[in-house]
């Protein structure tokens, strides 16, 4: 199958559903860009906005970055599960660094209100987003964080992800230190026994 990028299609699961970030998402992301608990580990692509004009600019970079290749969607919850009031926005994540020459993708710029921590919200947005990017003909999908976020290392291990290193000085945060890198990956002929794994966490 030759790769192609994703579709920017709605993804829909039991749990989350996730739509392509639009503008109009910004009310819905402030409470999540503004969750003091998501910047203590590591968190890079934003400090914590302070009004809803500085997540409204946040969020119009991150339309006008599907021109560049990365698909960014707004995580809502439907209803199920007990979470929360259908249409709820909980988070974002995205699928970017397309290289379809090299069928790869990286699955990042994740984000989650401290409230649904620890639910059915991250695997049940992994199972949609790997589903998507292997479907979309990608043979490996990267997932990547800050040394200093054992939560986030932990979650991704968990989702049955393979650790494959440390990048040293990677990244730059929002302080102006430099993080080290975790690097995680799955690929094509594991999706089976990953996807297994995430569908009997959320059964």
């Amino acid at each position: 199958m030759t790769a192609h990028p994703p579709t920017g299609s709605p993804l829909i699961g039991r749990f989350v559903r996730l739509d392509p970030v639009r503008p109009a998402d910004a009310a819905g992301l402030h409470a999540v860009h503004s969750d003091p608990r998501v910047y203590t580990q590591g968190y890079v692509m934003a400090p914590p906005s302070p009004d809803l004009a500085a997540t409204q600019a946040l969020v119009d970079r991150t339309v006008a970055a599907r021109a560049t290749g990365r698909t960014a969607y707004t995580v809502r919850l439907t209803g199920a599960g007990g979470l929360g009031d259908e249409g709820t926005v909980v988070g974002t994540s995205s699928l970017g660094d397309v290289d379809l020459v090299n069928e790869r993708v990286h699955l990042g710029w994740t984000l989650y209100a401290s409230r649904w921590w620890g639910t059915q919200v991250n695997p049940e947005c992994k199972l949609l987003l790997l589903g998507h990017a292997f479907d979309c003909g990608f043979g490996r999908v990267k997932i990547q964080t800050d040394a200093v976020n054992h939560r986030s290392q932990a979650a991704i291990a968990k989702l049955g992800a393979t650790r494959e290193g440390v990048l040293r000085r990677h990244t730059r945060r929002a302080d102006g230190t430099f993080r080290d890198t975790v690097v995680f990956s799955v690929l094509r002929d594991e999706w089976p026994a990953v996807r297994a794994g995430l569908e009997q966490r959320l059964a």
